[in-house]
């Protein structure tokens, strides 16, 4: 595209999404996963890109799905729609509105949309030449699962060429769904992007939806924030509200003054949990950015795991483990560890639980501690069955990485004003 083609397309990609559109332009993002609210501007994205990518390469093809064919005219094809006559591409391609369908005039490029309803038709695609190089899956939480996208990335993504996956979609209020947990999983070239509509101009928007954002803020914030900044909001009892999923960079935590690492032991089937942790007191913001964990593991190679990891090599740093196994602990020092069992007592679980609950912010990194941060996202208060009240107190279950967290930092929150 020349450079005009991109200034131009400034004006029609919001805001939150510019850095990634660099990123893809510069072939860094092979998969480009959009998340977000309402008016967050993800899907008309997603639908620009698609054509950018044909318009980038010549010899590709593309493809939006949705999981029910029916859904199709309204979601991706209307926004395809859109997007060719923002960006001023209507004498560029021919449109079959009866099969959605978009040939390219001067290349014989094709868009097509499926509904994954209808996996035959999927299969029988066969682009006149070249190879479909640019997959859109909107609203990936209706889909059945993540077996079922693979499969409809592996039987699209056939060539050689160079490809883009776009994944759009609002998040579900729970952190357990499939695509919550897809998300915290990244991986080699996929990128992660979540907007709203605050990100926006207003006048994109229109003075109504903005009146209708601020009255749901006002009469009902949880709803708010799960349908219009796309938070994962849970049922409700979720005991963690002051997550944050982002990575944690090495000078980050090159600036932490002290280490903290904590161990819960295990066997199987509950497993042996480490955790290394850094705290800001001033921000009051917990850091976690490392994690094992490990099932039929002897104390004598989860020690090794440590030694290789370098625990404890300075010395401003402390190992706590849960002090009802010492002789796992004394295991640990025979190796050169200098590990020490958390103190404990009556309520002790309970101050450890309301001191991580009440920082201004704990920080994990997914990329890094997938496991711990599926246990904090997913932890929940119990229910009453018959009446659906949240009971007191914590789960003893699921909860592996959360305790070794928990000794890790016993030390900061048993101190006065920790």
């Amino acid at each position: 595209m020349t450079s005009s083609e991109r200034r131009a397309l400034g004006g029609l990609i919001a805001p939150a999404f510019h850095e990634a559109h660099k990123a893809v332009r510069r072939g860094q993002v092979g998969e480009l996963v959009l998340t977000g609210g309402r008016g967050s501007a993800k899907s008309s994205c997603a639908a620009i890109e698609l054509l950018v990518q044909l318009m980038r390469h010549p010899d590709c093809h593309a493809v939006a799905l949705r999981r029910v064919g029916r859904t199709l005219r309204t979601s991706v094809w209307s926004q395809l729609l859109w997007a060719m006559e923002r960006m001023g591409l209507e004498d560029e391609f021919e449109t079959n509105v009866g099969r959605m369908e978009l040939v390219r005039r001067t290349t014989g490029q094709c868009v097509w949309c499926f509904g994954l309803d209808d996996a035959a038709k999927l299969k029988s695609i066969k682009p006149p030449f070249g190879y479909i190089g640019a997959v859109w899956f909107e609203e990936l939480d209706q889909f059945s699962g993540p077996d079922q996208v693979r499969s409809a990335e592996q039987s699209l993504l056939r060539g050689q060429g160079q490809s883009l996956v776009i994944k759009s979609f609002n998040p579900p209020p729970l952190p357990s769904s499939w695509v919550n947990r897809y998300v915290r999983q990244p991986k080699p070239g996929m990128l992660v992007v979540h907007s709203d509509y605050r990100s926006l101009p207003p006048h994109w928007l229109g003075e109504r939806f903005l009146q209708e954002a601020e009255h749901l803020r006002l009469t009902n914030e949880r709803a708010y924030r799960h349908e219009y900044l796309g938070q994962v909001v849970g049922s409700g009892s979720l005991v963690f509200e002051n997550l944050k999923l982002i990575p944690i960079r090495e000078e980050e935590i090159a600036r932490l003054e002290r280490r903290y690492h904590g161990v819960d032991w295990g066997w199987f089937p509950d497993p042996w949990a480490f955790n290394s942790c850094g705290y800001d007191a001033a921000r009051r913001v917990l850091y976690i950015f490392d994690e094992a964990t490990r099932r039929r593991t002897s104390n004598a190679d989860t020690a090794r795991i440590l030694l290789e990891k370098g625990v404890c090599a300075g010395d401003s740093e402390t190992l706590i483990a849960d002090s009802a196994e010492e002789k796992s602990c004394r295991d640990y020092r025979s190796m050169g560890l200098p590990c020490r069992g958390a103190e404990k007592g009556p309520g002790s679980v309970k101050a450890g639980m309301k001191w991580l609950q009440s920082l201004a912010e704990i920080r994990i990194d997914p990329a890094r501690c997938p496991d711990t941060a599926k246990e904090f996202s997913e932890y929940e208060y119990d229910r009453d069955r018959a009446s659906g009240q949240v009971l007191e107190g914590y789960p003893d279950r699921d909860n592996h990485h959360i305790d070794a967290v928990r000794y890790a930092t016993s030390r900061i929150w048993r101190r006065a004003g920790g």
